[in-house]
């Protein structure tokens, strides 16, 4: 069955249930760093571009951040975050979902502002097919709230912004959204409330994947087969 809508996916909390092993990772690379930051600051800035990330750090530290001490940052995230893989899992529902788009053919990919070297692992989790496009802070110049991520999982897909409904957890993601012209679409699973995403420009918000594979046909998409 062919579709005429196609779907972009975060990844972070929106997938996977990697949220908050991303938010302990970076505050242990900040530590490393001399700078503390509560764990409720660190999440509220969870995908963010570098460049905002650093710039909202100066605001609440005091601290300014050069390219050098950035790099570093990123490096012991990552390797912070690799210990923490044992504990991440797809979100309820996620494989399902997935693989209900596939059987429908309707077009799909993940773009996230992770860098590949984190956002391998869940994919692999995910079982991502070769086929589907798995768009990276690595492969834009800016990451979100810019649209760079996801106007080229368009491109990759083929497809028009005003045919595409992107589904994430932040209101980065809503605001990238917004700003590719596509459709948002929030879940509570990466903690953000209903009130916000819908705030940042969420047309719906749903619990999770499994919540969202319920209600496919909100968006236009005829799941009976699934």
């Amino acid at each position: 069955m062919e579709s005429s809508i196609a779907l972009i996916f975060d990844l972070d909390g929106t997938l996977v249930d990697s949220v908050y092993q991303h938010v302990l990772a970076w505050q242990e690379a900040l530590r490393g760093e001399a700078i503390e930051l509560s764990v409720w600051r660190i999440h509220r800035k969870i995908g963010m571009s570098g460049g905002l990330f650093s710039q909202a750090l100066l605001r609440e530290t005091g601290k300014s951040l050069d390219q050098e001490v950035m790099l570093r940052l990123q490096k012991a995230h990552a390797e912070a975050y690799h210990r923490r893989l044992g504990q991440v899992v797809p979100l309820p529902g996620a494989r399902e979902l997935l693989g209900c788009l596939s059987n429908l053919q309707v077009p799909w990919a993940v773009a996230t502002s992770g860098r590949l070297e984190t956002a391998a692992p869940a994919a692999a989790m995910l079982k991502l097919p070769p086929h589907v496009p798995l768009v990276t802070r690595d492969d834009v110049p800016h990451a979100k709230p810019s649209p760079d991520l996801f106007l080229e999982a368009m491109r990759r897909l083929g497809v028009d912004p005003t045919d595409t409904v992107v589904v994430g957890d932040s209101i980065w993601d809503m605001l990238a959204a917004r700003r590719a012209r596509a459709l948002g679409v929030g879940l509570l699973s990466g903690g953000y409330g209903e009130g916000e995403l819908e705030k940042a420009g969420a047309y719906r918000v749903y619990e999770d994947p499994a919540g969202l594979l319920r209600h496919l046909d909100e968006l236009g998409v005829r799941a009976l087969e699934c």
